[in-house]
């Protein structure tokens, strides 16, 4: 069984910067892709972005593109979202997770249950 643990979410004013941090424990073989969701208050989980490990293929949610950034060491099976100029609205619990499941198209990326592996979440709060 893989896990995941997030980590390095906290407060940040409007207009700054925070690095998210996921690690996945061991076996992490056969682990094609890892993405990142949130989840805000009252809200349904949301796709933000997924790298797959090997042919480095990337899916962008269009909201956050350009604000966000997905990065990825294989060698320490981790992966890491960059988040500038962040806003209010960006205020969300954060989630990874990873699945071993062959992503082709963006909507399958897109899609939480393609996902069999899912950290506990860490807060984002943005302040204005």
């Amino acid at each position: 069984q893989v896990q995941v643990v997030e980590s390095g979410g906290g407060f940040v004013q409007a207009g700054g910067s925070l690095r998210l941090s996921c690690a996945a424990s061991r076996p992490t073989l056969g682990i094609y892709a890892m993405a990142w969701f949130r989840q805000a208050p009252g809200k349904e989980r949301e796709f933000l972005m997924a790298l797959t490990r090997n042919d480095k293929k990337t899916w962008y949610e269009d909201s956050v593109r350009g604000r966000f950034t997905i990065s990825r060491d294989n060698a320490n099976n981790s992966m890491f979202l960059q988040m500038n100029n962040v806003k209010p609205e960006d205020t969300a619990v954060y989630y990874c997770a990873a699945t071993a499941e062959i992503l082709r198209t963006f909507m399958v990326a897109a899609n939480p249950r393609n996902y069999p592996y899912w950290g506990q979440g860490t807060q984002v709060t943005v302040s204005s």
